[in-house]
């Protein structure tokens, strides 16, 4: 099950990411998700880290999810769904929509300090102009994992679909 969450890890937190990605994490803002035992599913990132953009503001750290999404991906789904999306322009608007989305929540979920440091260091063009997953044409899907974290963390047309589709993927979060 499912819980949306918006905290900073708790220690113990810590300790189960840096296994699930197997090194300590660096930049993480908070928790966006968590399943029934608490185990971290996805984050939110800061935009930036070591002084260079992070390529994605929800990161998936699911072990579970990682495992399920990638098999989708190597079944071919991206380029279906790339496709599918080129014949359904519904999707196509709440695909867009779900870049607008994150690219507001970038900023929006951004410190002052960090904003002026992306401002110093000339990335705000960057950030303004890139949508899920750093991905700058917003009609292709490059990566699963990265919309599924921000379907998790808030919605994303792109995870919606997934989970109408593949409710296997929903299923194994516990």
């Amino acid at each position: 099950m499912l819980t949306r969450v918006d905290l900073p890890p708790s220690p113990q937190q810590l300790e189960i990411i840096a296994e699930q990605l197997g090194r300590k994490p660096k930049g993480i803002q908070a928790v966006t998700a968590v399943d029934s035992h608490g185990t971290p599913l996805a984050l939110r990132m800061h935009s930036l880290v070591d002084k260079a953009p992070f390529p994605t503001l929800y990161w998936l750290c699911s072990d579970r999810l990682k495992v399920e999404l990638s098999h989708l991906e190597a079944a071919g789904v991206i380029k279906a769904l790339e496709a599918h999306l080129l014949e359904t322009p519904e999707l196509m608007t709440a695909y867009r929509r779900s870049h607008e989305d994150y690219v507001a929540d970038r900023w929006r979920f951004m410190a002052a300090d960090i904003e002026a440091d992306v401002n110093a260091l000339g990335f705000d063009s960057l950030l303004r102009e890139r949508g899920v997953g750093g991905i700058s044409n917003w009609q292709q899907v490059r990566c699963l994992h990265t919309q599924y974290a921000h379907h998790l963390s808030t919605h994303n047309a792109i995870g919606a679909w997934i989970d109408q589709h593949y409710p296997e993927v929903a299923a194994s979060i516990a």
